[in-house]
């Protein structure tokens, strides 16, 4: 009897085995659910903003008609090369005949006057494929404007082998890496500009939508895992930290979105929808700095998570030490990034300034230096503050028992 009772509690304590399979299918289930219900929202919400506005009145440059062409005759030609001031390129007058490719008038044969300088110099063979602009005279006579080359397929088959190639070293990591950009840009096209046209604080959005593509990136690529939480964690507070600094050093000097190019543009034609410009160069910074930031927060996570798979004995300050000397060769490098690539963009007008001779004091006070300073630094410095940010963060989850 005794014997029997012994068994029967035995029995009872013993937990029945666990269906790795059903929960592993449960947790894909909700996943997936979780997935439709957040794409359901971001494209309600998306097609809600971009809805138009009865009372807006269309731009002028929302009128133009532009439409592909191909030249299916050079008529006249006397563009000679001009070797003094543009360095080969041919100026002067050609006539062409075109054949509109698409729209309305597709199929119809036109005469262009394309007029080549040095800076507009759309110099065109017979088969060539150009972009024109349709428009018509007083007289109501349909005519064409030379507007550009048509670059169209080879822009596309540029961005589809950048496509392929990630896909085909990256793998499945690859292929998520890519849907996280795409996230990312439709965010700012379809969510983050339309709102800050709209009159909504635009620090405000940019740190929201900051987030929210950050959290998606990151946990596609990787699943809501300790690592991608370290990241996202990391790469939040590194990128608010280049925000915060940005808008002290604004307030101090003082910068805003007024000393930006195209502020002027921007006040004609946007202020009337009720934006607001004064924080256009706090959410530039943030935008900026957000890929370089996501970048070093994730190669620190996921180093210090192989440590921690290879040894789980190593403590939180072990690892900790382990992550900021793995960060601190990854801040460098990514700090020149940073500011090589607003130096890059700005190649131009440096070597103007140094051709000008422009007095040293005179151009780090002038408005378009001293933005491009801001934006520099205060990346980097987000990026800087990441590294510790998440090398503790990191440290600190993987170490965690729950």
């Amino acid at each position: 009897m005794r014997k029997n009772y012994k068994e029967a509690e035995y029995k009872h304590n013993v937990k029945a085995p666990v269906n790795i399979s059903k929960i592993s299918q449960r947790g894909i289930i909700i996943r997936v659910l979780v997935l439709i219900l957040f794409l359901g929202i971001f494209i309600t919400a998306a097609v809600i903003i971009n809805r138009p506005d009865p009372t807006d009145v269309p731009s002028s440059a929302s009128r133009f008609v532009f439409v592909p062409a191909r030249v299916t005759d050079v008529l006249y030609d006397d563009a000679e090369p001009d070797y003094v001031r543009s360095e080969g390129r041919r100026l002067g007058k050609q006539e062409l005949k075109i054949e509109i490719l698409g729209g309305v008038h597709k199929g119809e044969i036109l005469q262009l006057t394309n007029y080549l300088s040095a800076l507009a110099n759309v110099d065109v063979h017979t088969g060539d494929r150009i972009i024109v602009r349709i428009d018509t005279n007083e007289k109501g006579i349909l005519y064409a404007v030379m507007y550009n080359y048509d670059r169209s397929m080879v822009l596309g088959v540029f961005i589809l082998v950048f496509m392929l190639l990630l896909v085909a070293i990256g793998g499945k990591k690859g292929a998520k890496a890519l849907l996280g950009l795409i996230f990312t840009l439709v965010c700012i096209w379809f969510i983050l500009m339309p709102l800050m046209m709209r009159g909504f604080n635009s620090i405000l959005i940019t740190s929201v939508i900051a987030v929210v593509t950050t959290t998606v990136s990151l946990l596609l690529l990787d699943g809501f895992t300790r690592k991608a939480v370290s990241a996202v964690l990391g790469c939040t507070a590194g990128v608010a930290a280049a925000g915060i600094i940005a808008a002290l050093v604004g307030y101090l000097t003082p910068f805003n979105g007024f000393n930006m190019s195209d502020a002027e543009s921007l006040i004609l034609n946007v202020t009337d929808k009720g934006m607001k410009i004064s924080g256009l160069l706090v959410s530039g910074v943030l935008i900026a700095a957000l890929g370089a930031v996501m970048d070093v927060a994730m190669s620190i996570a996921s180093s210090v998570n192989e440590l921690y798979m290879l040894n789980h004995d190593l403590s939180l300050g072990k690892l900790f030490v382990s992550g900021m000397n793995i960060g601190r060769d990854a801040m460098g490098t990514m700090a020149n990034t940073l500011i090589l690539a607003f130096v890059g963009s700005s190649l131009n007008t440096l070597i103007l300034t140094r051709a000008y001779d422009i007095p040293f004091i005179q151009l780090i006070n002038s408005d378009y230096i001293g933005v491009e300073v801001i934006q520099g630094v205060a990346g980097s410095i987000g990026i800087i503050l990441t590294v510790p940010l998440v090398a503790f963060i990191s440290s600190w989850l993987m170490t965690r028992r729950n």
